[in-house]
């Protein structure tokens, strides 16, 4: 009975033996990038942004032309009419109307530039290449710089609470209350009036990002101090206390790396509303100016207020980056909704 009862445990170990050798164990990243990749419209986001990060970083390298180089347009000159009069001296003269043929809106689609030039001459496509760079680089830039600073005012207000808590978080108040539109217009007009010598046209799309920054990392704050409040008095916390490190090494050691998977999110999500207001600066001729490429000043072609004939007959101005602007926005939104999704254990799978 012995023998008996000694070979049946043997045969359970080894089918335990087997199963253990079968299954593979996944770590947390990994299981999340699992989830991830089982969305579609999270692959679908992430199609996205590298197609138009390809695009704007390495499209300008197969194309011979320049961001600000002028193709002159051919003018052919026509005399519509002539009429013949006689002169005070009592000479006839020959008077002719002459019309240069001159389009003033563009050349159209071609072999050479495939979706033509615009009002000043220059290349559409190659436009749209150079204004991906300042769009993505100034979402990329401003998200990085807000969350840092979000990170470092909620781990310290999320850790220490007290007065010092209470100090952020009306600070934080203060901030959100603060309407980032008007105030940002109000700011682009301060510095038009500015002289150029003081700040260059080209360098004020970068003060407004910086302010842009200054009171965006309110909802980070936020954000990060109601998960450390949550995660302070876990078990691991407690034996990190026992051990006598300091609260430094506690809160950015311990506490953050915790919060980095919702911190990851809502940077995420963030980037297209970055786009979204650089572009909106720019189509009010408050951001980046002519000559430089910005897919908002290239919308603002099509300004109604500037004539109607762009807007109803030259299509090929206003629409690509109008497209590649809600490209953009929806990329992100996907890569932040699924990110959202596979962080969660609780979403059902």
């Amino acid at each position: 009975m012995s023998e008996e009862n000694n070979t049946n445990v043997q045969a359970i170990e080894l089918e335990h033996e087997s199963l253990s050798d079968s299954v593979r164990a996944l770590s947390p990243t990994r299981l999340v990038m699992k989830r991830f990749f089982r969305s579609r419209l999270s692959v679908v986001g992430l199609v996205i942004i590298v197609f138009l990060f390809l695009f704007s970083y390495l499209g300008p390298l197969f194309i011979p032309y320049g961001e600000t180089q002028v193709f002159p347009i051919p003018t052919e000159v026509k005399v519509t009419s002539s009429e013949s009069f006689t002169g005070a001296d009592g000479q006839k003269y020959t008077f002719f109307d002459v019309s240069t043929g001159y389009d003033n809106y563009r050349a159209a689609p071609s072999k050479e530039h495939w979706l033509g030039t615009d009002t000043n001459g220059m290349d559409v496509l190659v436009r749209l290449m150079y204004g991906g760079r300042i769009s993505l680089t100034i979402s990329f830039l401003v998200i990085f710089l807000e969350s840092m600073i979000g990170i470092v005012f909620g781990g310290i207000s999320g850790y220490f609470g007290g007065k010092i808590d209470m100090l952020i978080m009306r600070l934080v108040d203060i901030l959100n209350s603060i309407p980032t539109l008007p105030v940002l217009i109000v700011l682009s007009s301060v510095l038009q009036a500015t002289p150029v010598s003081i700040i260059p046209v080209g360098s004020r799309i970068y003060y407004l990002m910086a302010f842009l920054t200054i009171i965006g990392w309110a909802g980070t704050a936020r954000m990060v101090r109601g998960q450390i409040l949550s995660l302070r008095e876990q078990e691991y916390m407690v034996a990190a206390e026992a051990t006598g490190i300091s609260a430094k090494a506690k809160i950015f050691r311990h506490l953050v790396p915790n919060v980095m998977p919702q911190l990851i999110v809502q940077m995420t999500l963030g980037l297209g509303s970055i786009i979204l207001f650089e572009s909106t600066l720019s189509f009010l001729g408050l951001g980046v100016q002519i000559p430089k490429a910005a897919w908002g000043t290239m919308i603002s072609l099509a300004d109604p207020s500037k004539g109607q004939s762009i807007l109803q007959y030259y299509p090929n101005l206003w629409i690509p980056p109008g497209i590649l602007i809600v490209l953009a926005v929806l990329g992100f939104n996907f890569v932040g909704d699924g990110l959202r999704d596979a962080i969660d254990p609780k979403m059902k799978r």
